[in-house]
């Protein structure tokens, strides 16, 4: 099942985080901090990180993330007690 969000709002939850948070989503979850990164708008894949299972469309309010999978997104919510 996917989950639909705009990219501000995932922007939003990601400036949220407190630091070292992506680390931390990253060991609980068994992947690279940089495939963290990506799924919150970064773009780097040269040290390891991965496609997250999202895909942007243009829009509005930055566009529409469709989620493939809401794991790091389920725990950025956790950290932040959303």
């Amino acid at each position: 099942m996917t989950y639909t969000i705009t990219f501000n709002e995932l922007r939003k939850i990601k400036d949220m985080l407190p630091h070292g948070s992506m680390q931390r989503i990253a060991e609980d979850l068994g992947i690279s901090t940089d495939t963290v990164r990506n799924y919150f708008g970064a773009d780097n894949y040269d040290n390891g990180g991965s496609s997250a299972g999202i895909h942007v469309e243009q829009g509005p309010d930055g566009g529409l993330v469709v989620l493939d999978d809401t794991a790091i997104l389920d725990k950025a919510r956790e950290l932040l007690n959303v």
